[in-house]
């Protein structure tokens, strides 16, 4: 069967294809019913030059209405790493807390001393032996792409670090990770040059989503049961992700959230912030 042409992010066209859909659905942890329905619903919708942006918040919708509570939560993770922006700094703190839950002892803009010059470094990172410098590019807008000319500046930086004269200050590996895509250029420097790449689903089956469903470390910007305002208050003050609501009733009140809506959020939260499987 042909499908209708669709818009991607990138603003390229490609032609429906519903076990994508599924396949997202399944990720989030839909039952197979619910997956045949909203699929069916979604392919009766459908219209050329539809964009994904559409597709997607016509099937969270759906899933919010036929799925238990965490379910569409964990659908919208891309789109709520968007909506920690637009500064960039709570998708640092969230890169900071995945790589916490891998076991990395990590620290948010470290000040460096390199060989040549100093360098703030978005995440500062040790596990073992080892420590990595991290370099995060956040974009607001999901088809934008980190290109080779950030590989290439990236790169520079953690060289100068790997040869820093205070041993505490040195790196082992550099980083360059992105809430989105790589330029197939960037990927290619990186590889060729040792400079460790992140993005959503890169590499593959080990990129952020794959870290996010593995981890349960879950932005609060997917709790259903916050409001936008909400939200934007919570990350104002550095709270970042949803384990943190977890902490009690007294907790939330303290930050202003209305006491009627407490309880569902804490629901959510714990509902949510576990790693799907478990």
């Amino acid at each position: 069967m042909a499908y209708a042409q669709i818009v991607k992010a990138d603003g390229e066209e490609e032609a429906f294809d519903p076990l994508k859909l599924e396949e997202s659905l399944k990720r989030a942890g839909a039952t197979s019913l619910a997956r045949k329905s909203i699929v069916d619903r979604i392919v009766r919708e459908l219209k050329d030059g539809m964009t994904t942006s559409e597709i997607y918040r016509h099937a969270f919708e759906h899933l919010r209405k036929e799925e238990e509570l965490p379910v569409a939560a964990r659908y919208s993770i891309k789109r709520a790493v968007f909506d920690l922006g637009p500064s960039g700094f709570p998708f640092e703190q969230f890169v900071a807390e995945i790589f916490k839950a891998q076991g990395w002892s990590t620290q948010t803009g470290a000040a460096l001393m390199g060989r040549c010059v100093s360098h703030e470094v978005d995440v500062f990172m040790k596990k073992g032996d080892t420590r990595a410098g991290v370099e995060v590019k956040f974009h607001n807008a999901p088809g934008t792409k980190t290109d080779v000319k950030d590989a290439l500046y990236v790169y520079a930086r953690f060289e100068d670090l790997k040869q820093a004269p205070d041993e505490d200050m040195r790196v082992d590996e550099g980083w360059l990770i992105t809430n989105t895509r790589f330029t197939r250029n960037a990927i290619r420097y990186g590889q060729c040059t040792g400079l460790r790449l992140m993005g959503w689903t890169y590499p593959r089956d080990n990129g952020i989503m794959h870290l996010v469903e593995r981890s349960g470390i879950h932005p609060l910007t997917c709790l259903t049961t916050l409001t936008d305002g909400e939200k934007r208050m919570l990350l104002s003050k550095n709270i970042v992700l949803c384990r943190a609501l977890k902490q009690g009733r007294h907790v939330l009140e303290g930050y202003g959230i209305a006491p009627r809506n407490i309880a569902a959020i804490i629901e959510e939260a714990e509902r949510l912030c576990s790693p799907i499987g478990s």
